[in-house]
C-alpha cells in the first residue's frame, strides 16, 4: 500500500501557482487642490496621471485658503496648488520634473512653475515659451530647479 501512495504522489503534476496581476507603480500620490471653473488646472492633472501619478483632486472655491498653500510665497503662486511626498508643488510642473524632486530628494519645501506659461502642461500651445520651475525653501529663498 506504501507503494501505491508513493507512486500516486510520484505522478500527480503540480499545477504552478497563479498569482494576481500586480499593478504597476504608480510615481507617487499627488493631492491637488483647484478651482473648478479653471479648464487648465484639469489638463495638467490629466497630465500627471498619464506620467503614472495617483492622483486627488479637491475642488475648492478658494485655493489661497487650502491645506499647505501657505508654504508656498506668494510670487510664486498659480492657479492651483499641491502636495507629493512632502514637498509642496505649485503651477503647471512637468510630470518628468516632479518625478526628478522626487528622485532627488533636495532639501527644499517645494517647487513651483509661477503663473501659466504657455507650453507648460495644462496650457498647450503652439507658441510655447521657456520657463523656469523654480525651488523654494521654508524661509522663502529661492533657487532654479529646472528650465523647460
Amino acid at each position: 500500500m506504501a507503494l501505491m501512495v508513493l507512486a500516486l504522489a510520484a505522478s500527480a503534476t503540480v499545477e504552478p501557482q497563479t498569482r494576481p496581476a500586480q499593478t504597476p507603480p504608480t510615481a507617487g500620490h499627488v493631492t491637488v487642490y483647484r478651482k473648478a471653473t479653471c479648464g487648465c488646472c484639469g489638463k495638467w492633472v490629466d497630465h500627471l496621471k498619464a506620467a503614472g501619478f495617483e492622483v486627488t483632486v479637491h475642488v475648492v472655491d478658494n485655493v489661497d485658503t487650502t491645506p499647505g498653500r501657505d508654504r508656498v510665497p506668494a510670487s510664486l503662486r498659480s492657479c492651483h496648488t499641491g502636495t507629493v511626498g512632502r514637498y509642496a508643488i505649485e503651477g503647471h510642473i512637468p510630470a518628468d520634473v516632479v518625478k526628478d524632486l522626487l528622485k532627488k530628494r533636495p532639501d527644499v519645501d517645494g517647487i513651483a512653475v509661477p503663473g501659466m506659461p504657455a507650453g507648460s502642461p495644462g496650457m498647450e500651445s503652439p507658441n510655447p515659451v521657456k520657463y523656469e520651475v523654480i525651488a523654494f525653501d521654508k524661509q522663502g529663498r529661492t533657487s532654479t530647479f529646472a528650465w523647460r
